[in-house]
């Protein structure tokens, strides 16, 4: 009688895979959803495996964070690419920022509303990544001066907007659409940038 043989599970990066994994259980299920075994369970591995890569689920969400401040850089990146003027890329990355908090709600909530806070080498160069990137488009487009401050003010429009969408508090006479456009073309000259 020949003898059964457990089938193995290999993954080339098992870090990677189960911040994937955790990643869709967050979309999913909501931070609630996410425990190490659940991950490890997702990923089709053993429930002792994460421990290998995360200390605790405070890490894995810091990293799973990571990965969100990481594809928004992509994302506004890619929403400004082919914007013909630093006011025109500001108004474009305005919209690519509300429009990935829509998509991505549960991500957008893990980076940026999470009540304990997260800590991980990969997220802060992820979060300076994401300043920069507004900070150095603020001072393209209205100078350096005043740099942080109204790069903040771009962000607190912006993402006051998306917070208030995504967690349906917005008033329902609200024309969603009409009012994003008017709060994205206002950003330009709340900063003093000229067209």
């Amino acid at each position: 009688m020949a003898r059964k043989t457990a089938k193995t599970y290999h993954h080339g990066d098992l870090r990677e895979a189960l911040i994937k994994a955790g990643r869709a259980l967050l979309e999913k299920g909501g931070v609630e959803a996410l425990t190490l075994r659940a991950c490890a369970r997702k990923a089709g591995v053993s429930h002792a495996a994460p421990q290998h890569h995360f200390a605790s689920i405070n890490d894995l969400l810091a990293d799973i964070a990571a990965t969100g401040f990481e594809d928004f850089v992509k994302a506004l990146n890619k929403a400004a690419a082919r914007a013909p003027s630093p006011v025109e890329r500001l108004k474009a990355m305005g919209l690519g920022y509300v429009a990935f908090a829509r998509e991505r709600p549960a991500v957008y909530q893990l980076m940026f509303g999470v009540a304990a806070p997260l800590s991980s080498e990969r997220l802060r160069a992820a979060k300076a990544a994401a300043w920069e990137q507004l900070a150095n488009l603020v001072s393209e487009a209205a100078g350096p001066e005043d740099k942080e401050a109204k790069a903040m003010q771009v962000w607190s429009a912006v993402h006051g907007f998306s917070m208030l969408l995504i967690s349906q508090r917005l008033p329902t006479m609200i024309n969603v659409s009409r009012t994003l456009d008017r709060v994205v073309n206002g950003l330009a000259p709340a900063i003093g940038a000229q067209p």
